[in-house]
């Protein structure tokens, strides 16, 4: 396994009473696509935003155990969790552009981080529409709405949006849920083009998606991880009898 990029030990995480996350220890590779998979309910996208504290903001989370970040727990009262919003990205289920221009939405972020004086935006944003492919598409309208793109592209200026900051970690939660097949096919290959500069994480409810993609996947299950393994081994040989259940479609 590769160097890892993030790690948990012994995590622990409760919403008030219902204990949603059990005994997790795990290690994410850097500059690989890890995939989390499992039923509905199983604790994987509350796994995911334990990676950037998007869980902070819930009322009545608890946490115990580590979480480390190249070895620093991320959970540290020293930690300032802008800053590590902004080294571990996150982008969601549904596209969610902001109100404004292409090219605003992408130069909000190093605007906000002060990454980048006013001369330099139009470069920034040029390079990260680029990596995403879009620079082609939209070069002649940065100046129209966001709004107004397709799901897919709305999708990509999002991941854009993400690249300008300068993040190590991309968290993606079901990225292609609300595309079609040929859009998720586009955003699989851009997650692919990615991984050598980027960790990605992502929870998928595609077994097809996770087998395509990701070098690593981790099965969870009622809150526990089960197995976590290359993802040539949780499909063709997988270790644990419900991994084989699950990836095989007997449940979930």
């Amino acid at each position: 396994m590769n160097v890892a990029s993030l790690e948990t030990h012994k995590l622990n995480l409760h919403y008030g009473d219902f204990h949603a996350l059990k005994d997790i220890t795990v290690r994410i590779p850097e500059k690989a696509i890890t995939s989390i998979i499992g039923p509905s309910g199983c604790g994987k996208s509350t796994l995911l935003r334990v990676f950037n504290r998007m869980n902070d903001l819930i009322k009545g989370v608890r946490v115990t155990g580590q979480v480390l970040m190249h070895g620093h727990d991320i959970y540290s009262r020293r930690m300032d969790t802008a800053v590590l919003r902004k080294r571990v990205g996150m982008v969601f289920q549904r596209p969610n552009p902001f109100p404004l221009s292409i090219f605003e939405n992408v130069a909000y972020g190093p605007k906000i981080h002060a990454l980048a004086g006013h001369d330099e935006l139009p470069g920034l944003v040029e390079n990260s529409l680029r990596r995403t492919g879009l620079w082609e598409q939209l070069k002649d309208k940065l100046h129209d709405s966001a709004l107004s793109l397709s799901p897919e592209q709305r999708q990509r200026l999002c991941v854009s949006r993400l690249l300008a900051t300068e993040p190590e970690v991309l968290l993606m939660d079901e990225p292609c849920s609300a595309l079609d097949p040929i859009a998720t096919a586009k955003i699989e290959e851009l997650m692919l083009d990615l991984k050598d500069k980027y960790t990605i994480v992502i929870v998928t409810h595609n077994m097809q998606q996770a087998a395509r993609i990701s070098d690593y996947t981790a099965f969870m299950l009622l809150g526990e991880l089960l197995e976590f393994n290359p993802t040539s081994v949780i499909f063709t040989n997988p270790q644990h009898q419900k991994t084989q259940d699950y990836v095989t479609g007997r449940f979930g």
